[in-house]
């Protein structure tokens, strides 16, 4: 079993979004990561997928979108983004995903080498989206962030946790948060995220080991739109 991880897959079967209007990299990405992702990932690895999973509105316009990502190989972990509006009550969810998908949401699940914890998080201070109106949403993404790794820890007490989330918990322009201040608190070990897209805010990603946890971005742009292996390290 291995571990990979790609974020931010923006898929709109169902609805009329095209992505390359973002930059040609995007076009018809959705091919180019069902290529890349057939090839590289096994039926027993598992996937992290940390949000922006669909542009879809509602659940049942979301299906078409959970289908593809259902349809890839391994365990797919999902996770929600500021773009899933279609993501509502977790058990609605939960209940709407194709067989080889978990919705996690302020909660955790074992993998086997790790439990993994799972959180939207929102734009920190510092971030090149952030607003003053972020606060209170800002506040409140830490108390979930203690819940997710909270049940990490009462899941597994004695694995390592690797949270996935979405936003990232810090940025180049202030390098500790309140949220990279709880992940230390836990004890995290690695930390994925994405979010970020183009490289004005790729060049403010924060990639490596940073007080003990390991940190990765894995926007699908800026992975060129191939699940990126997480564990082992090769």
């Amino acid at each position: 079993m291995r571990i990979f991880g790609i974020s931010d897959l923006h898929l709109s079967f169902s609805s009329n979004k095209p992505m390359d209007i973002f930059g040609d990299n995007w076009k018809n990405h959705a091919q180019t990561m069902e290529k890349n992702w057939d090839s590289l990932v096994l039926d027993d690895d598992v996937v992290l997928v940390p949000g922006d999973l669909s542009w879809a509105m509602n659940l049942s316009e979301a299906k078409a979108d959970l289908d593809w990502i259902g349809k890839r190989p391994g365990l797919k972990i999902l996770g929600r983004g500021n773009h899933d509006y279609w993501w509502s009550g977790i058990g609605k969810v939960r209940k709407a995903l194709p067989k080889g998908c978990v919705a996690l949401q302020n909660d955790a699940f074992d993998v086997g080498p790790f439990v993994i914890a799972g959180s939207r998080l929102w734009s920190s201070p510092g971030a090149l989206d952030y607003k003053q109106s972020d606060q209170k949403i800002y506040e409140r993404e830490q108390l979930r962030l203690r819940l997710s790794l909270e049940a990490a820890k009462k899941l597994a007490p004695n694995k390592p946790i690797l949270a996935a989330v979405h936003y990232p918990p810090f940025t180049a322009k202030k390098p500790q948060t309140e949220f990279s201040k709880i992940l230390e608190e836990y004890g995290v070990s690695i930390c994925v995220y994405g979010h970020l897209h183009g490289k004005k805010s790729h060049e403010t990603a924060v990639v490596g080991e940073i007080r003990g946890i390991k940190y990765l971005l894995i926007s699908c742009d800026f992975l060129n739109f191939a699940p990126v292996q997480i564990w082992p390290k090769k």
